[in-house]
């Protein structure tokens, strides 16, 4: 199966359904990273924060991979409290948009962990994006071979941008 996700399906359809779904391990790759949160359908926002706790709380080993400095909100969401099984690393490399569940569903594609990038924002405020939705495992596979690549360090002495990176895959100090 791969299904193409546009605009606003990035958060109601793609994001809420792997978080519903993960069982072991949730990757995921972003460029930026926001305190995003994410509508319960109840008229009310849970922070991504709360949702990778909880995804915690079942034993679900989450990585964050990201290459900006997480925004102000979040940073302080993660001083009060870090989820047990949540790491997160920054690499000033990673471009890379992509959500893997377990190693069978994955999103690839354009949107960052934003509420703009996710369509969590009004229609006015959002980004435009696109990407695909998949089971695929030829697809799946390759992606997530990279990005534990990437997460090991195993591109570090070669990178070429140890100068934005004074310590090889950095992990944020609260």
């Amino acid at each position: 199966m791969i299904r193409l996700i546009l605009n606003s399906e990035h958060l109601e359809g793609v994001l809420t359904e792997v978080l519903e779904r993960s069982r072991h391990r949730l990757f995921i790759a972003t460029a930026n990273v926001k305190d995003v949160h994410i509508p319960t359908g109840r008229r009310r926002a849970r922070s991504i924060l709360e949702v990778l706790a909880e995804l915690s709380g079942r034993g679900v080993e989450v990585r964050l991979l990201h290459s900006g400095v997480p925004s102000g909100p979040l940073i302080e969401r993660l001083k009060q409290s870090v989820p047990d099984n949540l790491i997160m690393r920054r690499c000033p490399r990673v471009h890379v948009k992509a959500v893997i569940a377990d190693g069978r569903m994955m999103y690839l594609g354009s949107a960052n962990l934003t509420g703009a990038g996710l369509g969590a924002k009004s229609p006015r405020r959002r980004n435009f994006e696109a990407g695909i939705w998949t089971d695929e495992l030829t697809l799946i596979d390759p992606v997530t071979d990279m990005l534990d690549e990437i997460w090991s360090g195993g591109y570090c002495d070669d990178c070429g941008r140890k100068d934005h990176c004074p310590e090889p895959l950095e992990e944020p100090a609260l």
